[in-house]
């Protein structure tokens, strides 16, 4: 019997851009940027802030998601690239590794248009909220470890691979609740809930979150609700969601940067008395019923389903590295020569020790080797992640 999944809540077109440090030099020199402008939280306003908040992810080697103030400034930047016209957000991007798998499902959406149309796999079904085709691109960028990119006299160089989303996106941040989700839920085995990080008015969260509140009270009585945190628009708004979801979801997911963005502060991922301190803060931050955490390095479920959850957790990974090693169009062949691979020996030690410390209600599991991956995708890792999650889960 195949599991009956439903994804959640939206999906999005995203312009994943070539990177091209060259480009960036020139946008930084127009616009008279030396290395004192940049800035990791700056408002976006214009794409002269777009370039010193992309320069200063950069700098420091690491990931985020930020609003923008116009669609524009997301067409304006992404004109100046070569880039390729993709489907993404959390739900999405699962929704297309299980393809691959041959698992169908049903996703929720809030906006469509024909390029959503033409993208989505056959095999994946839909509700929607949107009464038109809208379109409202996420620029997404990727950049390497090592790229350099020179601001004025001061030359950048990324100490890790990463990636970066801006976005405008009005659907999305309105994230309108299909009036047919509760008919797509009545008979699902697994409910995936994501989205929620884009809203930004409080009373607009408090209705959308009442709203599926509601519909989830049609799911069987036996499935299985998973949320997937993000990086929030709006970081106050964070701890209203999470007070939602440590009761409403089952399976409480998020990566390495939401877990330090709770902890306020950043993790060692190679330290197990370090990683183990700050699972044991996390989870009392974020008391669900389990916690999963996945990061470049491992990934770990802690709580009442955790040693279940190991098949998962080894799916999730195995998902995640092959988009890192493969990119898009990733095939059934890639998946399976990626699962035979085999993690390093520090990342076994690492992670017997960390399993260790927590204790017998936790299960890790290590990251696969990929070391010498000439160009990595680092676009999508945590959604592909969430994928392979939850095609692990599937009872064919």
């Amino acid at each position: 019997m195949s599991t009956r999944f439903v994804l959640g809540m939206g999906g999005t077109v995203d312009y994943e851009i070539r990177w091209d440090p060259t480009v960036l030099e020139k946008l930084a020199a127009e616009h008279g940027i030396g290395p004192e402008d940049l800035d990791l939280d700056t408002p976006v306003d214009s794409v002269r802030d777009l370039v010193r908040s992309l320069l200063a992810f950069v700098r420091d080697g690491v990931g985020g998601e930020r609003f923008v103030a116009s669609s524009d400034i997301v067409e304006a930047v992404a004109a100046r690239f070569a880039k390729e016209v993709t489907l993404g957000g959390t739900c999405v991007r699962a929704a297309i590794a299980m393809d691959v798998l041959g698992i169908p499902s049903t996703m929720h959406l809030v906006s469509i248009d024909d390029t959503v149309r033409r993208l989505l796999p056959a095999s994946v079904d839909y509700v929607s909220s949107a009464v038109q085709d809208t379109l409202d691109p996420h620029l997404i960028v990727q950049y390497p470890a090592g790229t350099r990119v020179r601001v004025g006299d001061l030359e950048l160089v990324a100490p890790h691979p990463n990636r970066v989303i801006y976005a405008n996106d009005p659907p999305h941040r309105e994230l309108r609740i299909a009036a047919d989700l509760p008919d797509a839920l009545r008979r699902a085995d697994v409910f995936l809930l994501s989205s929620f990080n884009v809203i930004q008015d409080p009373a607009t969260l408090e209705s959308r979150l009442a709203q599926v509140r509601d519909a989830m009270r049609v799911l069987p009585p036996d499935a299985l609700v998973v949320f997937e945190d993000a990086g929030y628009h709006v970081p106050a708004l964070s701890r209203r969601v999470r007070d939602e979801m440590v009761w409403s979801a089952d399976i409480y997911s998020l990566n390495e940067d939401e877990m330090q963005a709770y902890l306020g502060r950043t993790v060692d991922l190679l330290d197990a008395p370090t990683v183990a301190k700050a699972v044991r803060e996390l989870h009392e931050v974020v008391p669900a019923p389990t916690l999963v955490v996945h990061t470049k390095y491992w990934a770990l479920a802690v709580g009442a389903r955790a040693t279940q959850l190991r098949p998962a957790l080894v799916g999730g990974i195995t998902m995640a590295s092959t988009r890192y090693w493969m990119g898009d169009g990733f095939t059934t062949e890639d998946y399976a020569a990626t699962a035979s691979l085999t993690p390093g020996t520090t990342a076994q030690r690492l992670v017997s020790d960390v399993a260790d410390l927590l204790g017998p209600d936790a299960c890790v599991v290590p990251a696969l080797d990929l070391t010498g991956v000439a160009t990595p995708t680092t676009i999508g890792l945590g959604d592909s992640f969430v994928g392979g999650f939850l095609a692990a889960l599937d009872r064919r």
